[in-house]
C-alpha cells in the first residue's frame, strides 16, 4: 500500500518516537515536583517550547501546550469574546468610548475554514453571541482576498481568523497583508482591538512560517501534521500582556493558568523534537515534497490527457508543496468509488474530518468555483517527506487499472 494522505496526518519520525520513548521511560515524574524524574520532565518541556517556539520564529515565552489544534483554535475565539466583553466593560462610563460596543462581538473568518473554527463560530452565532461573517473565497485564485476581509471589518469586530493554507486544495492565503492592513486600521480605532489568528495545521514543516513576518497575534501549530504526535500548541505574542488570552479550564495552575492540567510530558517530548526536525531541514523537505508532487501532476497528465482536472490550480495563488487535489473525469468516476476499488492508493477525497459526509462533493472545492460534478470526483493526493517517483509510478498505475475497472463495470 501506498499512503498519499499526508494532509490527514502523518507518521512519526524515528527520531520523534525516540524522543516520545525517552520520556515515558526517564521523565514519567510530575514536571511539577522536584524530583529526578519531575525535574527531568520539566526540562523536557521547556526544551520542547524553546524547539517549537525557533520551528516559527517565536519566543518560547509565547508558546501555549494544547491537546491539539481544535483546542488551541477554540481557545482564540473564547478569548476574543472574553476581550470584547472586558473591553466593553473597560468602557462603561467614559464618554464617546460605548462605538463598537453596543452590538454584538463580530468575528470575521473565511468560508473555507476548518471545522475547529467554522462550527464554533457557527455555534456562537446561532446562539445569538456573536455576529459572524464568512467572507468567501475567490472562485479564480481559491483564497481570501484581503479587500474583502478588509471591507468585512464593523466597528464591533473583534477578532479575524483566518488560515495559513488550505487543507483539501492547498492554497496559501494571504494573512501577512491581512495582518498588515488591520494593524493600520486598529491604530485608528478608538474602540475594540481586533486580534488576529491564523491556523498553520497544514503549512507547518511544509513552508516557511514566521509569526513576526506574518504579523499574528495567535497561531495554531498541530503537531500531527508535521510527523509529530497528536498534541498541539497556540503561539500567542505576549499572552496576557500584550496579547490577551482568557482560559478555557481552571485547575493546577500548569501553562501559567492559560491552560491548566499536568503536562503530557512525551507528547510534548515528540513535539520539540519534530519541531527541531523541522527548524533543521525544511528546505530540504519542501524541495522533496515540490518535485515530488510535480512529477505527480505530470505523470496524471501524461497518463489521463485531457481527462484529467487539477483543483489545486489557481492562478495568482500559491499552493503547498505537497497538496495535488485532482479530479478524474468521468460519470462512473466519483473520488469515493475509486479510492474503494483502489489496490495500493491510500488516500481520501478531502479534508479527513469531513469523512463521514457521505457522497457529497467537498464544499471547499464548491466554494472554490470547481463544477459539482467534477468536485464529486475530487482525490485529495498529498505526498510526504520520503514520497519517491517509483510510489508515484505505482499510484498512477493504480489508478488507472482502477479508471479502467469502473468504466468496464458499466
Amino acid at each position: 500500500m501506498i499512503y498519499m494522505d499526508y494532509n490527514a496526518t502523518t507518521p512519526l519520525e524515528p527520531e520523534v518516537i525516540e524522543a516520545i520513548s525517552e520520556a515515558l521511560q526517564e521523565a514519567w515524574g510530575n514536571p511539577s515536583s522536584n524530583y529526578l524524574a519531575g525535574a527531568k520532565a520539566k526540562a523536557i518541556i521547556n526544551e520542547s517550547r524553546e524547539n517549537v517556539a525557533r520551528m516559527i520564529g517565536g519566543k518560547a515565552e509565547d508558546i501555549i501546550f494544547t491537546s491539539g489544534g481544535t483546542e488551541a483554535n477554540n481557545l482564540v475565539l473564547h478569548t476574543a469574546m472574553e476581550h470584547f466583553r472586558k473591553s466593553r466593560s473597560s468602557a462603561k462610563g467614559v464618554e464617546g468610548s460605548r462605538n463598537g460596543y453596543d452590538g454584538l462581538p463580530h468575528i470575521i473568518t473565511s468560508n473555507v475554514e476548518h471545522d475547529s473554527v467554522k462550527l464554533v463560530a457557527e455555534h456562537l452565532q446561532s446562539e445569538a453571541k456573536a455576529d459572524v461573517t464568512f467572507v468567501p473565497v475567490s472562485k479564480v485564485t481559491g483564497r481570501v482576498e484581503v479587500e474583502d476581509v478588509v471591507a468585512a471589518v464593523q466597528s464591533n469586530t473583534c477578532l479575524i481568523s483566518i488560515m495559513l493554507a488550505n487543507n483539501e486544495t492547498g492554497v496559501i492565503m494571504p494573512v501577512q497583508e491581512i495582518c498588515s492592513r488591520v494593524k493600520s486600521l486598529n491604530k485608528q480605532r478608538q474602540h475594540v482591538r481586533i486580534l488576529l489568528h491564523t491556523d498553520a495545521a497544514q503549512a507547518l514543516g511544509k513552508i516557511p512560517v514566521d509569526v513576526g513576518e506574518l504579523g499574528v497575534d495567535y497561531l495554531t501549530i498541530v503537531g500531527h501534521k508535521f510527523y509529530a504526535p497528536r498534541i498541539g500548541a497556540l503561539y500567542v505574542d505576549g499572552p496576557g500582556t500584550r496579547t490577551p488570552l482568557h482560559p478555557m479550564l481552571f485547575g493546577g495552575g500548569q501553562e501559567r493558568n492559560f491552560r491548566p492540567g499536568t503536562e503530557n510530558t512525551p507528547m510534548i517530548a515528540g513535539l520539540g523534537k519534530a519541531a527541531k526536525l523541522v527548524a533543521s531541514n525544511l528546505s530540504a523537505y519542501e524541495s522533496c515534497m515540490r518535485s515530488t508532487k510535480l512529477y505527480l501532476e505530470n505523470r496524471l497528465q501524461t497518463v489521463f490527457k485531457n481527462r484529467i482536472h487539477f483543483n489545486s490550480h489557481y492562478p495568482g495563488s500559491d499552493i503547498l508543496p505537497n497538496t495535488c487535489n485532482v479530479s478524474i473525469l468521468g460519470r462512473t468516476l466519483q473520488g469515493w468509488r475509486v479510492l474503494s476499488h483502489c489496490r495500493k492508493l491510500l488516500a481520501s477525497v478531502g479534508a479527513a474530518c469531513h469523512s463521514d459526509s457521505g457522497n457529497r462533493p467537498s464544499h471547499i472545492l464548491l466554494s472554490c468555483g470547481i463544477p459539482s460534478e467534477v468536485a464529486a470526483n475530487a482525490l485529495r493526493l498529498s505526498v510526504g517527506r520520503w514520497t519517491t517517483e517509483a510510489d508515484v509510478d505505482a499510484v498512477v498505475e493504480d489508478l488507472r487499472e482502477t479508471v479502467q475497472l469502473l468504466e468496464e463495470m458499466n
